[in-house]
């Protein structure tokens, strides 16, 4: 086991990982920004160092920082959260020239599968479904006219070297290629550093299904169920649960079959998360996978009673994972709480907490790094808190979220609190009769 992990991340997910450490013994170091000086990953690590001013490339992005911090602080193995670094082949592979562990997969796995066009090919060779579209990045807005004549309108560009909605692009006919291909271009470009593209089918109505899964170096890959997250704004998640409302056992099993099948392919070693589109048909279809743990992992801890941070690193460190449970038990839902003004466009809206009061009872989580008179600095993605709930089954969930909502009180700042409580009493959702594209329907 390892003898000291440094988290290389910020915020409630590094906190998450120091608290699973505590669990296993193991000392943990935090690195900071100036701006992140208060933050309670900061007060509960067991060592601390600042590297660098508030900007994220001259903090959290800043590979020789980080390692350093490792050097100096004795650290072993790096976590590197989600987001920032985690999926960087670059810090992968610098991490292993200095003899400390990074906690994920391979450079050259990061590389593949964080490849959108490669990881498509990938799933492919091996009879995953896919999405119909180019074989990998388009080099040319003529190339990408000949696939979309061939596939057929709509289309989707998307970012070879990124998601998050970055470098994505609809279109809905012929005479919107060009101006929409420059423009996802050029955002691909700012955000990645690769303006290639990559086009496919797009499909209409989707719901967003991704199944869990974890390998170990001994070739064992598990599946631990699915995850729906399909309540997005601007491919942005919202709120996510599993199982998915909409799946049934049958279809449950091919997914995470062919989860299994694509990451035993390439020797998956780490958590990971393969993505799927599910049309109206439950035809499902291959989108991307994400070399890292989710935000929304702890849904997947609800119904399966299991540490994925834990599996993370004894997997790391050479163990085998744990096989999963021979069925989940009860749903669990979370919902991403985040300083926006809902009622405002989601306007970001950092500033002191002035009062806080954090939900809980049986069956309720939170997982946050905030806390009474905590200031939210503006540099950072909005996520302040994630209110995770379990019931037996999706109705009683979903009256335990309302509860825990209810009690959710944060002042001085705007959240997303009141959206989530919108979406709770809108017959859409209650049904399960909504798609990625629903956001408005489900928010009103």
């Amino acid at each position: 086991m390892f003898k000291k992990i440094l988290i290389a991340n910020r915020g409630e997910i590094a906190l998450r990982v120091i608290r699973t450490c505590k669990e296993l013994g193991i000392p943990t170091v935090a690195v900071y920004s100036e701006a992140d000086r208060d933050s309670l990953h900061v007060i509960f690590a067991d060592e601390a160092v600042c590297i660098g001013p508030a900007s994220s490339k001259d903090s959290y992005l800043k590979i020789p920082s980080i390692l350093s911090a490792a050097e100096v602080t004795g650290a072993d193995a790096i976590h590197p959260g989600y987001g920032f670094l985690a999926e960087n082949s670059d810090f992968s592979e610098i991490c292993g020239e200095h003899s400390i562990k990074f906690i994920g997969p391979s450079p050259e796995m990061i590389k593949r599968m964080g490849d959108k066009s490669l990881a498509k090919a990938t799933m492919k060779a091996v009879n995953v479904p896919v999405v119909p579209g180019s074989d990998g990045a388009i080099k040319s807005i003529d190339e990408a006219l000949i696939v979309a004549g061939e596939i057929g309108f709509p289309i989707i560009l998307k970012a070879s070297a990124g998601g998050g909605g970055k470098g994505m692009r609809i279109v809905w006919e012929k005479s919107e290629l060009k101006k929409a291909f420059q423009t996802a271009s050029t955002e691909a470009e700012a955000a990645f550093g690769n303006s290639e593209l990559y086009l496919e089918k797009f499909i209409e109505s989707p719901r967003h299904v991704e199944i869990q899964v974890i390998g170990d170096q001994f070739g064992n890959v598990y599946s631990y169920g699915e995850r729906d997250c399909t309540v997005q704004r601007r491919h942005q998640k919202l709120i996510e649960e599993a199982p998915s409302p909409i799946i049934t056992p049958a279809l449950r099993q091919r997914m995470s079959d062919a989860a299994i099948s694509g990451a035993r392919s390439v020797n998956y070693e780490g958590a990971g998360t393969i993505e799927f589109l599910v049309d109206k048909d439950l035809n499902f279809y291959f989108i991307e996978m994400n070399t890292r743990i989710q935000v929304e992992h702890p849904v997947t801890e609800m119904v399966n009673n299991l540490d994925l941070i834990k599996q993370q690193i004894l997997v790391a460190s050479g163990n085998h994972v744990e096989d999963l449970p021979k069925e989940v038990k009860g749903h669990s839902i979370e919902f991403r709480i985040n300083a926006e003004d809902p009622n405002n466009n989601f306007r970001p809206s950092p500033g002191k907490i002035e009062y806080l009061h954090l939900p809980g009872g049986f069956g309720v989580r939170v997982d946050s790094h905030i806390y009474n008179e905590y200031s939210i600095p503006p540099y950072y993605d909005s996520l302040i808190a994630k209110l995770i709930v379990w019931g037996t089954d999706r109705q009683h969930a979903i009256s335990r979220a309302k509860r825990a909502l209810e009690e959710f009180t944060v002042e001085g700042i705007k959240t997303t609190i009141p959206f989530h409580q919108k979406v709770l009493n809108n017959r859409y959702f209650l049904e399960a009769d909504y798609d990625t594209n629903s956001i408005d329907k489900l928010f009103q």
